[in-house]
C-alpha cells in the first residue's frame, strides 16, 4: 500500500463525509473539491465525468416535472389509493407493493408522501396497527429506484455496467432487481405483519382512541379514504404519456434491434441506452406539453424537478471524484480490495448500505461504491443484485422526509421516530428488506 493511495483515500472519504454533513448539493460540491485536490495536488489525471448519467437525469426530470405540473402525480396517487382500498385487510402487503410499482414507474420515492394518509386511514378503520403498512410502504421506496428504468440511481448504474466488458444493460438489470425487490417487500411485509401488538391489545393506542385523538375513528370507521384524492383529465393524460415513455425505454432495452444504428469507421454502432433514454424522455416531454398543457414556467418549482437537480449536482461531483481515484489506483484496487470482496462478497453490499445510510442518497451510494466493486472484479450480475438491497440503507436513521411524515400522520402513535437513532419503527423493517433483497438479488444475479 503506497502513501499516495492512503492519502488520496483519505481525501475521498473526507469529501464524502463533508458532503454528507452539508447535505443536498453539498455532496457534489465537496466531490468537486476532492477531485480538485487529486488533480492539482496529487497530479492524478481527471477521471471521466458522468456526462451521460447527468443527461439521463436531466431528460427524465424534465418529463417528470412537466407531468407533475400537469397533475400527473395526482392521478398516479389516486390510482394507487384505489388499488390499496380494494383489499384493506391485506394492506400491509398491498400498500407497499402498490407504492413500489408507482415509485419504480415514476422514478422517484416522492410519490409515497400523498399515499401515507390513505394508508394510515385505511389501517385504522380496519383495526390494523398503522405502523405495519406505513413502515414498509416508506422503506420500500429505498430500493424501488433500483427497479426503475428512469431513476437517477439507475442512470448512474447504467454508466458503469452498460459498457464493455460488463455489457449488463437496462433489461438485464431490471431482470435482477425487480424480482429481488418484490420478494424482499413481500417477505418484509409478512414479517412486519406479526410485529408489535395489535391495536386492540395496545393500551397506549386504546388510550388515544378513548381520548378522541384518532380522527379516523370519530365517524365510526365509515367514509372513503380516497374521496379527497382528485385529478384532472390533463393530469391523467400526462401521467399516461410518461408511463408509456417508461415502457418504451424498457422495450428498447429488451429488444436492441429497435434502436437505430449508424456507421463509424466502417463499423456498425447501435445507439446506446443512455442516449435512448434521454431522447425518449425529451419526446415524452413534448407530448406532455400538448396533452397535459402544464404551465411550463412552473416546472422549476415542482418537487420532482428540485430533487432531480440536487441529484444531478451531487452525482456530478461525487462520481467524478471516485472515477479519478479508481483510475489512478485501479491495479492496486484489483489486486488487494478485489481479493477481499471476492472472498467476502457481501462486503460490497454492506459498503453500499453504509454509504446510502450516511448520504441518504441512492445515486451517491451507486456512484461511490459500484465502480469500486466492478474494479475489484465482482461479477456484474452480483453487483446489480446486491446493489438493489444495499440502497435500503437510506432509511437507517430517522431523518428522511417520508419517515417523519409517516410518524406525523399516525395519530395512534404506533409509528415512532425514536430517541436513540436506531430505535425507530422503520429500522427493523428496513434491515429485513435490505438483507432479503441483497440475498435474493445476489442469487438471481449469479445467473447473469
Amino acid at each position: 500500500m503506497t502513501i499516495s493511495f492512503v492519502l488520496e483515500a483519505i481525501v475521498v472519504l473526507g469529501s464524502i463525509v463533508l458532503g454528507t454533513r452539508a447535505g443536498g448539493i453539498g455532496v457534489g460540491v465537496w466531490g468537486g473539491v476532492g477531485t480538485f485536490v487529486l488533480v492539482f495536488l496529487f497530479g492524478e489525471a481527471p477521471g471521466g465525468a458522468p456526462i451521460t448519467a447527468i443527461g439521463i437525469i436531466l431528460g427524465v426530470v424534465t418529463a417528470a416535472a412537466l407531468m407533475q405540473a400537469a397533475g400527473g402525480i395526482d392521478w398516479m396517487v389516486a390510482m394507487a389509493a384505489r388499488v390499496i382500498e380494494k383489499r384493506p385487510k391485506q394492506i400491509t402487503v398491498i400498500a407497499p407493493l402498490t407504492a413500489f410499482l408507482f415509485c419504480a414507474g415514476a422514478g422517484t420515492g416522492n410519490i409515497v408522501f400523498p399515499l401515507l394518509p390513505v394508508v394510515y386511514d385505511l389501517s385504522v378503520k380496519n383495526g390494523i396497527r398503522p405502523a405495519r403498512p406505513l413502515t414498509v410502504t416508506v422503506v420500500q421506496s429505498g430500493i424501488a429506484l433500483a427497479a426503475s428504468p428512469v431513476s437517477a440511481a439507475m442512470a448512474a448504474m447504467l454508466t458503469f455496467t452498460d459498457v464493455a466488458p460488463y455489457n449488463l444493460g437496462l433489461a438485464q438489470i431490471l431482470a435482477i432487481t425487480f424480482p429481488a425487490c418484490v420478494i424482499g417487500i413481500v417477505v418484509t411485509s409478512l414479517v412486519v405483519n406479526r410485529m408489535w401488538r395489535d391495536m386492540d391489545d395496545d393500551p397506549e393506542i386504546q388510550e388515544r382512541i378513548a381520548a378522541g385523538a384518532v380522527a379516523a375513528l370519530r365517524d365510526g370507521g365509515g367514509g372513503s379514504s380516497t374521496a379527497h384524492l382528485t385529478f384532472t383529465a390533463r393530469g391523467r393524460n400526462a401521467a399516461i404519456a410518461f408511463l408509456l415513455g417508461v415502457f418504451a425505454i424498457v422495450a428498447f432495452g429488451i429488444f436492441e434491434g429497435l434502436r437505430p444504428s449508424y456507421t463509424v469507421d466502417g463499423e456498425t454502432v447501435r445507439v446506446d441506452m443512455g442516449v435512448t433514454i434521454i431522447l425518449v424522455m425529451l419526446v415524452v416531454s413534448a407530448i406532455i406539453i400538448f396533452v397535459g398543457c402544464p404551465k411550463v414556467g412552473s416546472v422549476p418549482d415542482q418537487s420532482v424537478f428540485k430533487a432531480g437537480m440536487v441529484a444531478a449536482i451531487a452525482l456530478f461531483g461525487i462520481a467524478w471524484l471516485t472515477a479519478t481515484f479508481i483510475a489512478a489506483h485501479e491495479e492496486y484496487i484489483v489486486s488487494t480490495v478485489g481479493s477481499w470482496v471476492t472472498d467476502f462478497r457481501f462486503i460490497f453490499a454492506l459498503a453500499v448500505f453504509l454509504v446510502a445510510a450516511m448520504t441518504t442518497s441512492q445515486s451517491t451510494a451507486t456512484n461511490t461504491i459500484v465502480p469500486i466493486g466492478l474494479a475489484a472484479g465482482l461479477p456484474v450480475g452480483s453487483v446489480a443484485g446486491m446493489w438493489a438491497g444495499g440502497l435500503g440503507g437510506v432509511y437507517t436513521l430517522p431523518a428522511n422526509g417520508p419517515q417523519i411524515a409517516a410518524a406525523n400522520f399516525d395519530e395512534t402513535g404506533s409509528t415512532k421516530l425514536g430517541t436513540k437513532l436506531l430505535d425507530h419503527s422503520f429500522f427493523v423493517p428496513m434491515l429485513i428488506l435490505s438483507v432479503t433483497t441483497v440475498g435474493v438479488g445476489a442469487l438471481i444475479g449469479a445467473f447473469f
